[in-house]
């Protein structure tokens, strides 16, 4: 979040995960683009440790954290009391952020990037940032304001990571992109919202009034060590067996990529609705929106990972 707006020259550490020219560091995501990462890898590297970081590893290290020697720490605790006591075993001001569940869409992320605009002195920034994402999602609204109950195909979003591997039951109930890109999400009985797995009962029964299905490509890898052990699994699948089966790009990697997320809503559009975005080109909208949250186009680079915006080949998942 801070990458979005203050100044990383006066960053003064950064975790493990994210430096780079570390041997000895979690790796879990080097198979995926984070544009943040991409965008400053090289300030990075020559950052001290404020902790080994990645999802096995959520304690804040107190001792290296001190060793940065910052004047000021901000937190994506959840849980208040533990920032509090970050804040006073260490001495030093705690601010706590928040994305929320909407992500790129939520008003605590505008909420979010307008405090560190007020903070680091860089509310131009932020304010730009803001108007931004809501001039993008109204942009996507107005395209699809007038789709009829009745001309909507049923989707189905999978392979949304969250805390860990994820396959093609990862899915999510009331997913917000979905929302803003006018789009039926098939999944819509269960007893909560957000992200999470369904049994595979409930995919088989859901599965032959599936009309386009969009996968997350962070579950590529498992979505194909499953189909080898059961290449079953989408016979009864209707987007699979007309090849309606399509790849966006992996959003939630290290907590959620603000800018990924904004682009895959418009690639979940362009994808249910392609008459309505006949003049569109996602590669173009991809490094827009790079260059408006990070300052630079970064298309080609995310690319250079193993998945781009594409229509599936099956070979990927069943060779």
């Amino acid at each position: 979040m801070y990458s979005y707006v203050g100044d990383v020259s006066l960053l003064s550490g950064v975790e493990d995960i994210d430096n780079s020219s570390l041997s000895t560091r979690p790796k879990m995501f080097d198979n995926t683009a984070r544009p943040y990462f991409i965008a400053f890898e090289d300030t990075f590297k020559k950052l001290p440790s404020c902790g080994v970081g990645g999802p096995q590893s959520q304690v804040a290290e107190v001792e290296k954290i001190l060793n940065c020697n910052p004047d000021i720490i901000i937190s994506e605790y959840e849980d208040n009391d533990k920032a509090n006591k970050l804040q006073e075993d260490l001495n030093i001001p705690v601010i706590v952020v928040s994305v929320g569940a909407d992500g790129v869409f939520d008003t605590k992320a505008q909420t979010t990037i307008k405090l560190l605009g007020e903070i680091f002195n860089k509310t131009e920034k932020a304010n730009k940032l803001i108007d931004f994402i809501t001039s993008e999602q109204k942009a996507i609204e107005d395209r699809v304001k007038n789709i009829n109950n009745a001309e909507q195909k049923k989707v189905y979003i999978c392979g949304l990571g969250n805390w860990g591997t994820t396959d093609y039951l990862q899915t999510a109930q009331n997913y917000k992109a979905f929302k803003v890109a006018n789009i039926n999400n098939i999944i819509n009985d269960l007893p909560k919202d957000g992200i999470q797995k369904i049994d595979k009962e409930k995919f088989e029964d859901i599965a032959p009034n599936i009309d386009i299905m969009i996968i997350d490509a962070a579950a590529i890898k498992n979505i194909k060590t499953l189909y080898k052990e059961d290449p079953t699994i989408f016979d009864n699948c209707k987007a699979w067996q007309n090849n309606e089966v399509y790849v966006e790009l992996p959003y939630n990697a290290y907590y959620t990529n603000l800018e990924i997320a904004l682009c895959n809503t418009w690639f979940n559009a362009k994808v249910v609705y392609p008459d309505l975005f006949s003049d569109f080109d996602i590669e173009t909208k991809l490094n827009e929106i790079t260059k408006a949250f990070l300052g630079i186009e970064l298309k080609d680079k995310i690319y250079n990972y193993a998945f781009k915006y594409e229509k599936l080949n099956k070979d990927v998942i069943t060779k």
